[in-house]
């Protein structure tokens, strides 16, 4: 069913809910018309039925094995059914055989102040209603005394679902807009009735025919499957489907044990994914589908993985932070440039490639390529490919790296300091020695584009059968991790054959994800795989500002109005800033301005939170929000680089955060603005193409 049947019902008495579960239970033996209760419409190409029930009229249609509940809608007796009034159908034309776009709001319109104008509520909030919508009784005085929408929307200490459910209710939605709203399996009519009576409390998404094929797709093969999509195709939900699929399969015939310590009499799965915000994510996604299986399933990333590893192994590691870094290698360098090996000219070559590159680079260097890689002789760095890093390096200038990369880790191991990679590759050697490893019987490997080659190999020594390892990756949405082959992370790493795409976007409206492909390679969209989309929206704009005092109020405006306007709650709203810092600073001057906003940092993460919700681009990874603003670059240069950086290190790092920005915008479902600068705004804050963004004036 949808999310607005299911308001409309449980807004009727236990008499006339029970009524309507007497037809439901007609639909699900036979729902095909009778040309009398059950009736054809002329609607989307036939798909669209009715089904009378007294005075009620259920708007439903079926496609074996589903039928999917639309709409509840009353009707007097003296109403006739052969016509359905036009404000219900939202504009759909008799002729249209596909889904008709809504109406889409006008961008103006969202960046002005509401209308002052009051619209009154067809009836008024009784006890009684809110009791049937389930609403805390606490919320009832509050709510009674509500005589307008704009009250209802304004009303302060009620929760965003609360303002939803009673706006549903009262304010019809047309069914041009309903059928865009997810569909929730609801199994038998029982469990209905046990939702009704609140011994269910919620309906698991249901997948499309391309994401459910997934879900079990070579589940018995003979090696790992990988996933792969573009962003909003539902990677991560086939994923946490594949958990519950691989722990029915486990638990069915579970695959006999390599040897008796393997043995084990429960299944023991583990799910992994990048940041620590979709760690929290997933474990609630993964709670409500498997119920009491969610005991069988670690949730982690993998570097909490490597970190348990060394802590039970030999203690707790201390991790060098970037500051710490950048103060050992500036040690280091001077060591190693009078250090190096060679004759005269050699040492020359050498030293000037130490000298040119800025610390950042040489850093990178070390961690993502030599250790990430687990390279751990000379005669391996200087062959191996470095794909993903700008600028080339000869093997004379490799030997000067691989220099002043001993001098760094000697002065590490002085001060009892690791890297983060040097902790991966040391968990992964302790692993590969132990006699009885902390094996999974399976391991579900999210975002898997984001990790080092290191982690992957981690990641796949925990997995007991191969063929119980399960990957999605997008190479478009990396952030962190540098690119590599998968045979390169283990000879055994084969897809071949084993290898889904998913087409088809469920997230991002159509707009919003092609202007976004847009920006991402900087023009056409010729070389873009196609793509299918569910949703169309307003494309997604640009304002740019002079003031922090100008941006406050313009993403204030926004953020109520948008809300508004797709009939969400504030909490609908997401703000992404390139930095902790000026997502704090936003947050302050937001609820100045009387909007309710926090800043979260990503292990804070707190999506039932009221109010907007303020992250870093980065932190935001894997997740969505129906309505995103990328903002608080006034003060913020984007991307930050060091005094000094090479041209070709440059051109490397804009190219990762023109990823990273590209990710952000992909957050967005509904609707997406970005703030910009209207002095100097930088590189990669401009030239968007205005086929696909709506470019306005400076906002003043």
């Amino acid at each position: 069913m949808k999310p607005t049947f299911q308001t409309e019902w449980l807004a009727l008495s236990a008499k006339e809910s029970r009524q309507i579960l007497e037809k439901i239970n007609l639909l699900s033996q036979d729902p095909t018309p009778d040309a009398k209760v059950k009736k054809q419409l002329k609607y989307l190409g036939g798909k669209l039925h009715r089904l009378r029930s007294g005075n009620y009229r259920i708007f439903y249609t079926f496609d074996h094995p589903y039928v999917s509940l639309l709409a509840l809608r009353r009707r007097d007796d003296d109403t006739y059914d052969e016509e359905i009034d036009a404000e219900f159908l939202g504009g759909i034309d008799p002729k249209f055989t596909d889904i008709t776009k809504p109406n889409q709001p006008d961008w103006e319109k969202l960046f002005t102040f509401p209308d002052p104008a009051q619209t009154k509520l067809p009836e008024p909030i009784t006890h009684e209603l809110l009791e049937n919508l389930r609403i805390p009784e606490p919320c009832h005085p509050r709510l009674i005394q509500v005589k307008t929408r704009e009250e209802l929307f304004d009303c302060p200490g009620i929760a965003d679902d609360i303002i939803l459910k009673l706006d549903d209710y009262l304010f019809e939605r047309p069914l041009v807009d309903i059928l865009q709203q997810p569909d929730f399996l609801t199994g038998d009519v029982d469990n209905l009735l046990r939702f009704k009576q609140g011994d269910i409390f919620g309906f698991l998404l249901k997948l499309n025919p391309e994401q459910e094929k997934y879900v079990t797709w070579a589940i018995n093969a003979s090696g790992p499957t990988l996933l792969k999509g573009g962003p909003g195709t539902g990677k991560s939900t086939v994923a946490l489907y594949r958990v519950r699929a691989i722990l029915e399969t486990l638990k069915a015939s579970p695959q006999p044990a390599l040897s008796r310590e393997e043995s084990s009499s429960t299944p023991k799965l583990l799910f992994t994914t990048y940041t620590n915000a979709l760690v929290a994510f997933s474990k609630a996604l993964l709670a409500n589908l498997l119920g009491d299986d969610i005991q069988y399933v670690e949730v982690k990333t993998a570097d909490a993985i490597a970190y348990s590893i060394i802590d039970q192994a030999t203690g707790k590691p201390n991790l060098a932070q970037a500051k710490d870094l950048r103060r050992l290698i500036k040690q280091a360098l001077p060591k190693a440039i009078d250090s190096l090996p060679g004759n005269l000219l050699q040492r020359q070559a050498q030293a000037q490639i130490l000298e040119r590159l800025n610390i950042d680079y040489l850093i990178a260097e070390i961690n993502t390529v030599i250790e990430a890689r687990e390279i751990t002789a000379l005669e391996d760095y200087l062959t191996t490919p470095r794909t993903g890093r700008e600028i080339a390096l000869n093997k004379t200038q490799r030997q000067a790296i691989w220099h002043l990369r001993h001098h760094l880790y000697q002065l590490l191991c002085e001060q009892g300091l690791e890297t983060w990679q040097q902790l991966r590759s040391r968990a992964l050697k302790i692993l590969r020695e132990m006699d009885n490893p902390p094996l999974y019987d399976a391991v579900i490997i999210d975002e898997a584009q984001d990790l080092e080659p290191n982690a992957l190999r981690l990641l796949w020594q925990l997995c007991r059968h191969p063929n119980r390892l399960f990957v999605t990756a997008d190479a478009n949405q990396s952030i962190y991790g540098s690119s590599f082959r998968w045979r390169d992370i283990h000879q055994d790493l084969k897809f071949k054959g084993r290898t889904g795409i998913l087409y088809v976007n469920h997230r991002t409206t159509k707009e919003i994800n092609e202007a976004a492909h847009s920006y991402l390679v900087g023009g056409s969209l010729d070389d873009i795989v196609q793509r299918d989309y569910i949703h169309t929206g307003p494309p997604p704009a640009v304002r740019s500002v002079t003031t922090s005092a100008d941006e406050a109020a313009l993403l204030t405006r926004f953020c109520k109005s948008a809300a508004r306007e797709f009939r969400l709650g504030i909490g609908a709203c997401a703000i992404l800033t390139p930095t902790e810092k000026a997502g704090k600073t936003l947050a302050e001057q937001l609820k100045y301005q009387g909007l309710e906003a926090t800043f979260m940092a990503s292990r804070e993460l707190d999506l039932k939170k009221q109010g907007v919700k303020i992250l870093t681009l980065k932190a935001a990874k894997g997740l969505e929000f129906p309505i995103v603003a990328i903002a608080g670059f006034l003060n913020t240069p984007f991307p930050t680089i060091p005094r000094g950086t090479p041209d070709e290190a440059k051109a490397e790092i804009y190219q990762r955060e023109r990823r990273t920005l590209f990710v952000a915008m992909t957050r967005a479902m509904r609707a997406l603005l970005l703030v910009v600068p209207a002095q100097n705004p930088g590189r990669l804050l401009q030239q968007f193409d205005p086929q696909l963004w709506n470019l306005g004036k400076t906002v003043k």
